[in-house]
């Protein structure tokens, strides 16, 4: 399915969603908070689409706002996307999981907790996955400062 397809598919589920297409070959959506977990659900059990594979979930600091980056393929069609989510709420970032959706998103939502800060609804098991539970902040985040080891960016 060419991107341009996916899109109007995608778009007749959700009008609400913004479509882009960077420089790579990739359609990038993005959606608000509440549409996630919805679209989601959609996009892998959704028999044109079958996006079954989430090969990357990266949390991101976009400055003024945090968020988490999604890369889904369907291994049957051969076709690939970008789901983007975002908030503006530094202080309690939160997005649905997606590890009942694709499993392998549990250890990756953990990472995104661990170093950003996010939270995700029902997840069956968020706490750190790489830091100690003293660790003071979320190292990944453009705003951190760490005196003690003075990480610079």
């Amino acid at each position: 399915m060419t991107n341009e397809a996916l899109q109007n598919l995608i778009s007749s589920w959700i009008p609400e969603l913004e479509f882009t297409e960077e420089k790579s070959q990739f359609l990038n959506i993005t959606a608000q908070p509440e549409q996630l977990h919805q679209l989601m659900t959609q996009l892998k059990s959704n028999s044109e689409t079958n996006f079954d594979y989430l090969f990357c979930l990266s949390g991101v600091d976009w400055g003024a706002a945090l968020g988490v980056v999604y890369h889904l393929e369907s291994t049957t069609h051969r076709h690939q996307l970008v789901v983007k989510v975002k908030t503006e709420d530094r202080e309690n970032p939160t997005f649905d999981t997606v590890c009942d959706i694709w499993y392998t998103a549990e250890f990756h939502e953990r990472e995104v907790f661990d170093f950003f800060g996010i939270q995700f609804n029902n997840h069956p098991n968020l706490k750190r996955l790489f830091l100690t539970e003293e660790w003071d902040g979320f190292p990944l985040r453009k705003d951190y400062v760490d005196e003690i080891n003075m990480v610079i960016k």
